[in-house]
């Protein structure tokens, strides 16, 4: 991170983007439910754990998501906290929706990283750390579900340091655990926390003491007493002191331990954001680099959700504003199409509930309304050309066959699969030889989700079937090197939704064929959003 950048307009200095990442059950989207909590958002926690209409926690908006408690789209959501405005971007836990986190982590500054005390790093944590690193992203942990029963502390900061290979602080330490955790040591800060477990739907009264204070034996049994203070005594010899750079630079996480479903831990995770996670940053762009403190508005679009209202079948990009400040109605330029666009009604989100934007800053993440104009990887500016880079699309890894039911509806059926093509929901291929369309996707819960919501949106029942085929591959090389081989392999061409050429595979065996045989070629497994 850069310190020597001028100091930012303090509108945009207050700003903190950052994203959620766990693995799924580590109870992000009820620490979700909570920020907007104590943001004053929401009045009411709608209980993850409940069952029927309270089960439909805020961030879930899509029918899938609320049948099955899983998250499976990012949605943005903006609210004030103290001096700070948040802007927070919920990612799927699910490693099936993986793509879309990872383009979701490119529009952050910071991610929460959040992991179950009982079972610590997970497969889909470390993959998610991994893109963070790559990045160069802070990371700041909360360890949840110390109510339940869990691993001892030091084994989970041990663990995290070992296979994250990153240092880490503790900013709290839990008092007891399982049945008998009764609050945090705040170490930051000095003091005891002890929070009420009687109404998780509240924002819980906070009650502070000192560790070394004799009024903490009427709130802390005895026998947790002398534990906190030996633990918290060899925590301070053994464990890195916090730095903050080092936190900004992504070496080092500081560590909140709690239990976001009864409200433990949250409000000092919360101070700790506001705090250690950084303030808007530069963003990577062709042919320069835009810094937030410019005064001209540049945004780029890194998600694209369809059909967000069932009632209005609108189209929603979100856009993070990379500098400037924004105001409602301004002309902007569509780089991609070098057409100006009045943004006339953009909208702030708190999960499916929106507001018209009046204005915004650099680190905001607003949605605009569309027929479909915008794509994922499209830059908005006030006229310069600018290409914001690093926007990936991964060759998916999983292919069917997709049919319509009723085989007069296959014009409706590829209105439906672009559509969802330019979401970033799925891959599709229109197969050079033949009829239909190849579908491909990262993980098969992602064939669920399109048939039910191309049922639900379009009123098309679908059939995926298994293809031939096993993966894809972008094709790249001298013009008629493409063209000569794409004349001889018809079988296993096709094109994808934004008429790249792309090669079908059966076997690995195909893929390392072309490499020997045609090395003036490319086959790429990723493809950036090109605008």
């Amino acid at each position: 991170m850069d310190t020597n950048r001028p100091a930012l307009p303090p509108e945009i200095a207050r700003r903190r983007t950052f994203a959620i990442i766990s693995h799924p059950d580590a109870g992000k989207t009820t620490l979700t439910e909570k920020f907007l909590l104590y943001g004053g958002a929401i009045q009411l926690a709608g209980q993850v754990r409940a069952k029927g209409e309270a089960r439909r926690t805020r961030s879930d908006f899509m029918q899938m998501e609320k049948d099955r408690g899983i998250s499976v789209s990012a949605s943005a959501m903006s609210f004030d906290y103290k001096d700070f405005r948040f802007n927070l971007v919920d990612t799927p836990g699910h490693s099936d929706f993986s793509e879309d986190t990872y383009r979701t982590l490119t529009a952050v500054d910071a991610a929460v990283m959040v992991i179950d005390g009982a079972k610590g790093v997970e497969s889909q944590t470390r993959k998610l750390f991994e893109v963070c690193r790559l990045r160069d992203l802070p990371i700041l942990t909360f360890c949840n579900k110390m109510d339940r029963e869990s691993r001892d502390t030091f084994e989970i900061v041990d663990e995290i340091q070992e296979s994250l290979a990153i240092d880490v602080t503790p900013a709290s330490w839990p008092i007891g655990i399982g049945a008998d955790f009764v609050g945090v040591y705040d170490m930051l800060n000095g003091q005891v926390v002890l929070m009420d477990r009687a109404d998780r739907n509240v924002v819980a009264e906070r009650i502070t003491v000192g560790i070394d204070d004799d009024a903490l034996a009427d709130h802390v049994p005895a026998h947790l007493i002398g534990t906190l203070r030996e633990e918290v005594e060899m925590a301070r010899e053994l464990l890195p002191p916090l730095d903050p750079q080092a936190v900004l630079d992504g070496t080092m996480t500081p560590i909140w331990f709690g239990s976001a479903i009864n409200s433990f831990g949250v409000a000092e995770l919360m101070e700790g954001i506001g705090a250690l996670a950084p303030e808007p940053q530069p963003q990577a762009a062709e042919p320069r680099q835009v810094a937030p403190e410019e005064p001209k508005v540049a945004g780029f679009v890194f998600k694209v959700q369809a059909n967000m209202d069932p009632k209005h079948r609108d189209r929603v990009a979100f856009l993070r504003l990379a500098s400037g400040h924004f105001t409602r109605g301004q002309k902007l330029t569509h780089v991609r199409t070098k057409k100006p666009m009045a943004v006339s009604n953009p909208v702030l989100f708190l999960a499916s509930d929106r507001e018209l934007a009046d204005e915004a800053w650099a680190g905001d993440i607003i949605g605009i309304p569309n027929h479909g104009q915008l794509r994922i990887g499209d830059t908005l500016t006030e006229g310069e050309a600018i290409r914001v880079t690093g926007i990936p699309s991964f060759a998916p890894e999983l292919l069917q066959n997709c049919r319509a039911g009723d085989p007069l509806k296959a014009k409706h059926l590829e209105k439906a699969l672009m559509q969802f093509a330019e979401e970033g929901a799925a891959k599709v291929f229109k197969p050079a030889i033949g009829s239909g369309f190849v579908v491909g996707v990262v993980g098969a819960l992602q064939f669920d989700v399109l048939a039910s919501r191309i049922e639900g949106e379009y009123g098309l029942p679908v059939r995926f079937e298994p293809s031939q085929f096993t993966s894809a591959r972008w094709i790249t090389g001298p013009k008629a090197a493409v063209e000569a081989f794409a004349e001889r392999n018809k079988g296993h061409l096709a094109h994808d939704n934004d008429g790249d050429l792309v090669y079908l595979t059966r076997l690995q065996w195909d893929i390392d064929r072309i490499e020997r045989d045609h090395p003036e070629l490319t086959l790429s497994a990723t493809k950036e959003m090109m605008v």
